[in-house]
């Protein structure tokens, strides 16, 4: 085993510092020689340090605490002062995706996914801080001679005086939009179409005004947007009609030109060729029944005359023919008188009877000259029938001839009501959209006007300014002191005692 010489100074343990105490920590700050090494060399005895070592610090650095504590309370008393004020008013708008239902059929289609209507809320909700908008509530309330809004740099006046040139509007107005939104925030709620909108200004009722002015803005916006885009409907709608219009004017013309071409007649939807064809028809029938009348009579009369029945037959009608027929019957009443009463050889029987022949010889002229009546009659129904005929034949194919180009006739006539109706649907389509333009349909509430706030939003008051200012002073005093201390331990270490 080795062994220690006699001559090898023995290693004594060193005392751990907790047991110790101070004079532990003095001897081993006293075992370190001055000079081997500069403060940074020794941040590791920074370990060593006691809590009384840490109060000595503090109690040095007093007044570095007192200083900081003070600077910081003139800080922010100076800040408080100088700092204008903040004053942050509110608006609740419900914005609802489906828009007033005022124009069946509206252009503009709601879908009812509840994705599509977020998403259209938050499009809207875009809409409300655009520059559009700013730009509305800078026209109408003037901000931009708002000494608020429209703060010129410090070397301004040095600048214009310089380059002999001023700000222009365009530039003013850009810098008042940017102010206002830097100052202007909406936010939807959670699971809602609610959407809040914050805005602050120096002035709460002016707050209020540039607040209600943004809100009458978006919903001039919404309305804007709504009626630009109708209107670019209603012109290209437009534009589409005159076109429509010479088509139906076109289709039209070909109609009659057609029509006039074939000579076709329409009356109650019908060709006049067949109304005249069915009466034709009509006339053909009333014909054949008169042909078969006079047929009958003229064959009874025929009959009546070859059986000599002349004086007895009911077919043969005419005054002449009755007054004959009643002398007739009376010389025959007579004949038979004086037959039986003279007997069959009396000369006033002979007299009757010539009388009676020359009757009979009356009557036959006369029925002769009905039948030869009754025969004009017949062959003019006869004829008549035959011309009926002839003429119901050519109507027929002209119908025929008509039926034909009436289906030409009638697919020109659908092209040009499809085209009407097409027409006469736009028509009716921009006239609608045209009123559209006048209707506001966008379904935007404001459910909760701003108020007039009765504290300023920022800076905090005075009292809570100031006791925040001091916790700080006190943390940045103790800070210091503490970094003082430590570094003066760093740099100029106490010599170890006897």
């Amino acid at each position: 085993m080795y062994a220690p010489k006699e001559s090898e100074p023995r290693q004594t343990p060193r005392p751990a510092a907790g047991a110790l105490g101070g004079a532990a920590t003095a001897d081993a700050r006293g075992a370190v020689p001055r000079g081997d090494g500069g403060p940074l060399s020794r941040i590791g005895q920074l370990a060593d340090v006691g809590l009384a070592e840490i109060l000595g610090w503090l109690r040095a650095g007093l007044g570095w605490i007192i200083a900081a504590v003070a600077a910081c309370l003139i800080a922010a008393l100076l800040y408080a002062m100088v700092t204008p004020p903040r004053y942050t008013v509110f608006t609740d708008i419900l914005i609802d995706p489906s828009n007033l239902n005022v124009v069946r059929d509206d252009v503009f289609t709601t879908n009812p996914q509840r994705d599509a209507q977020l998403l259209e809320v938050e499009s809207k909700l875009r809409v409300l801080t655009s520059r559009n908008v700013l730009s509305r509530v800078i026209d109408k309330l003037d901000l931009t001679h708002d000494s608020e809004f429209v703060k010129p740099g410090l070397f301004a006046p040095l600048t214009a005086l310089f380059s002999g040139a001023r700000s222009g509007g365009g530039d003013t107005k850009l810098a008042v939009m940017r102010e206002l939104s830097e100052r202007v925030e909406a936010r939807r709620e959670e699971r809602s179409f609610v959407v809040v909108m914050r805005f602050w200004a120096q002035d709460p009722e002016k707050a209020v005004t540039i607040s209600n002015a943004i809100v009458d803005a978006f919903e001039e916006e919404l309305f804007q947007s709504a009626a630009e885009s109708a209107g670019r409907v209603v012109r290209n709608l437009n534009n589409r009609l005159d076109e429509l219009r010479r088509n139906v004017t076109e289709a039209e013309q070909k109609v009659e030109d057609y029509r006039r071409s074939k000579g076709l007649q329409i009356a109650n939807g019908e060709p006049v060729s067949a109304r005249l064809s069915g009466e034709i028809d009509t006339q053909v029938l009333a014909a054949q029944q008169r042909l078969i009348e006079s047929e009958a009579r003229h064959a009874q009369m025929s009959a009546a005359i070859a059986q000599r029945r002349a004086a007895s037959a009911t077919v043969f009608d005419s005054p002449t023919m009755n007054t004959l027929r009643a002398q007739y019957n009376t010389l025959q009443q007579q004949i038979g008188s004086i037959r039986a009463t003279f007997g069959s050889r009396h000369p006033q029987l002979l007299t009757a009877l010539s009388e009676q022949q020359v009757v009979e010889s009356s009557l036959q002229r006369e029925a002769r000259r009905i039948l030869d009546i009754a025969k004009g009659d017949l062959e003019r129904d006869r004829s008549s029938l035959s011309m009926l005929r002839a003429k119901a034949a050519a109507e027929r194919s002209k119908v025929f001839t008509d039926n034909e180009e009436q289906v030409q006739l009638r697919d020109l006539q659908r092209d040009a009501r499809a085209k009407a109706t097409l027409y006469e649907t736009h028509l009716a389509r921009t006239q609608q959209i045209g009123e559209r333009q006048q209707i506001d349909t966008t379904n935007v509430r404001v459910i909760s006007r701003p108020l007039p706030p009765k504290a300023k939003s920022w800076p905090p008051r005075t009292v809570i300014l100031l006791g925040i200012a001091a916790v700080l002073g006190l943390c940045l005093g103790i800070g210091l002191a503490l970094m003082r201390g430590a570094w003066r331990h760093l740099r100029d270490p106490r010599p170890a005692s006897a």
